[in-house]
């Protein structure tokens, strides 16, 4: 078998999400100041878009903020004012250590736990990468 065969073979065995072009947009946060308190009313659909759970995402957030927050009904309320360029900023950098893939760059990821480490596969391309499994 020839490569131009065995490539073309090995192609056709990928899923349909490797060959998609669709552009991945983090959404911005919505919300306001409410005295010293900044509330962010969006954060559901931004965990539920990035496909990863509120508690992970509000984690990663609080600590690299440094301030403390509750998830409400209302959304996340943060205990200081924090301008949403610099939440967004943060949003980003999760979206690139725990939700995009370093090979391939699709958002198809899931971290998968093995014994005491945690992985993001891609279930676009296969890739595999540790990351940090507690924040």
């Amino acid at each position: 078998m020839d490569y131009d065969t065995m490539l073309k073979k090995a192609r056709e065995q990928l899923p349909e999400s490797v060959f998609e072009r669709d552009r991945f947009e983090i959404p911005k946060v919505r919300g306001h100041l409410e005295g010293n308190k900044t509330i962010i009313t969006n954060f559901p659909q931004i965990a539920s878009s990035l496909r990863r759970e509120s508690d992970h995402l509000l984690k990663f957030i609080l600590k690299e903020l440094a301030t403390p927050g509750t998830l409400r009904h209302q959304g996340l309320v943060l205990a200081t004012k924090v301008p949403a360029s610099r939440i967004n900023e943060k949003i980003r950098e999760y979206a690139n250590e725990f939700v995009l893939c370093g090979d391939c760059g699709k958002p198809d990821t899931q971290i998968l736990r093995e014994g005491e480490f945690s992985f993001l596969k891609c279930m676009a391309c296969g890739s595999k990468k540790p990351v940090k499994s507690k924040i």
